[in-house]
């Protein structure tokens, strides 16, 4: 018995759909994790390249401030 190929066809295309979806979800954790790989590594090198343009503003004389927040920037969800 020869199958109906427009019903077979149509029979793997929802498979390879549910394979796709689970294909960019590991693709979005991959790219998630590497983020966060990269924040962790190069933090500290961030951190310290703003404080240098801090320091830089300060010695300039602008009148400004860079310090933080007092509440460590978090405004309460508002």
């Amino acid at each position: 018995m020869v199958p109906n190929l427009p019903t077979f066809r149509r029979s793997a295309r929802r498979g390879e759909r549910g394979a796709s979806a689970v294909e960019y979800g590991l693709l979005v954790a991959g790219i998630a994790a590497i983020i966060v790989a990269v924040v962790f590594l190069l933090g500290g090198q961030i951190t310290k390249a703003f404080d240098d343009t801090c320091g830089t503003l300060k010695s300039k004389g602008n009148g400004g401030s860079c310090s933080a927040p007092a509440n460590g920037g978090d405004d309460g969800g508002e």
